[in-house]
């Protein structure tokens, strides 16, 4: 399927030819302005009869796009890897309401969790639903290699940091590729320990609807990674204070000495 974008031409058999102005590719519904007309209208890619511009079916439910980026991202960082810049990571974990998953992608030392942000390189799958774009100058539906010109276009400094070996890394993420992207899977870096301690192989989850469980080879985590989570990773929870005291103490500390 062609990519499913705010400004893609669509046409409706009944209203002719309009222009999508919203798309959620999670619920299938966009908004579309045809002809002169001054408002949107909401229309449903699963039932409504909606064509892109040049007459191809848009099929929804046969053939669903993905509503995540980070398969289309798996692909550019192997190519990456491929290439040399083996010193690039990505990283991908849930939103607290399970519905999205966010990605980041880091350069330079391999430290999952003190990882440089740099603007650009993270995302959420929340706004791609809306945008499908990962925001460094790519077009919707753009493939592996043209999102690394875009890359390297958009921010060529950044891009130099990951030029150099990692052949641990580069070796584990290419066999995930392998397991995982001709099906149509992602992984995602979120350790949930078990009530025994047991850690539990990497979450596989898919990036289109209608996909049975992942039922290929385990996934291990990442080298260097299970080492960072000998405990469970939780802040401890503050104590209430009902006396005053702690907000007394804040104050006397704020205050200069006289």
């Amino acid at each position: 399927m062609k990519a499913l974008a705010p400004g893609t031409v669509i046409f409706h058999r009944h209203r002719g030819y309009g222009v999508i102005t919203a798309v959620n590719l999670l619920t299938g519904w966009i908004s579309a302005r045809f002809g002169t007309e001054s408002r949107a209208l909401d229309l449903n890619l699963s039932s409504d009869e909606v064509q892109f511009g040049d007459g191809e079916p848009i099929l929804f439910r046969r053939a669903p796009p993905d509503r995540m980026p980070h398969a289309r991202l798996m692909e550019m960082v192997r190519k990456l890897h491929e290439a040399g810049y083996q010193r690039l990571y990505l990283y991908s974990w849930p939103k607290p309401s399970g519905l999205h998953w966010r990605w980041h992608l880091f350069t330079g030392q391999r430290d999952w969790m003190q990882r440089a942000w740099r603007e650009g390189w993270y995302g959420s799958g929340a706004d791609y639903n809306f945008n499908p774009v990962m925001g460094w100058g790519d077009s919707p539906g753009a493939s592996a290699d043209e999102l690394v010109h875009a890359l390297a276009k958009f921010d060529p400094q950044g891009l130099a940091q990951a030029l150099g070996r990692d052949e641990d890394h580069a070796a584990w993420f290419a066999q995930v590729c392998d397991a995982l992207l001709p099906g149509g899977y992602m992984y995602s870096l979120d350790m949930q320990r078990g009530d025994d301690g047991e850690v539990p192989p990497v979450p596989v989850v898919p990036v289109r609807a209608g996909l049975p469980p992942y039922r290929g080879p385990v996934i291990d985590w990442p080298p260097g990674w299970k080492g960072l989570w000998t405990r469970r990773h939780a802040l401890p929870a503050r104590r209430p204070d009902f006396t005053g005291t702690q907000e007394i103490q804040l104050a006397a500390k704020s205050c200069p000495d006289e």
